[in-house]
């Protein structure tokens, strides 16, 4: 089961429109918030199933501030991650997701992409595609096969 999980998208359509071929052959798409109303364009050509989160920046309720799905038998915890400090650290959301029991980590907030496991707990934080930190504008990839196995990827949005 492929899972792109893109995050902070503010809005700019040219690069959300880049997004999109590169997650057109994901199974999920999950977004993580930060003009989390920008799934609409996202969901417009893609088939498979969209989860979403509301950002710090986002003021419709329409979505929850935080989530958990469970894929292939892998419990995943998602949200924006401005709730957690995780501009500061990552320790708040980690111990929220040992907390939760989450084998995979979700957040955005800080423009960064990052990928980080502690105690069986994978850390993922695909950066943005719109406004990244000293980065370039990704989109980060999950692949969770039958066996349960777990491999994390980044591809970057190209103009």
């Amino acid at each position: 089961m492929l899972i792109a999980v893109i995050s902070d998208t503010h809005r700019v359509a040219k690069y959300i429109n880049l997004a999109k071929e590169l997650i057109k052959d994901a199974d999920i798409l999950i977004h993580l918030g930060d003009n989390v109303d920008d799934v609409e364009m996202l969901e417009r050509d893609f088939k498979g199933q969209i989860y979403a989160v509301a950002g710090n920046c986002d003021y419709s309720t329409k979505y929850p501030k935080e989530d958990i799905l469970e894929v292939n038998g892998k419990k995943i915890f998602y949200t924006h991650g401005d709730m957690y400090g995780v501009k500061s650290s990552i320790n708040n959301i980690y111990y929220r997701g040992r907390e939760l029991e989450a084998d995979i980590v979700l957040f955005g907030h800080t423009h960064e992409p990052l990928r980080e496991e502690a105690n069986g707990v994978i850390l993922m934080n695909p950066g943005s595609i719109s406004l990244p930190r000293l980065n370039k504008r990704g989109i980060g990839f999950i692949n969770i096969n039958d066996n349960g196995d777990v491999s994390i990827s980044f591809k970057e949005v190209r103009e």
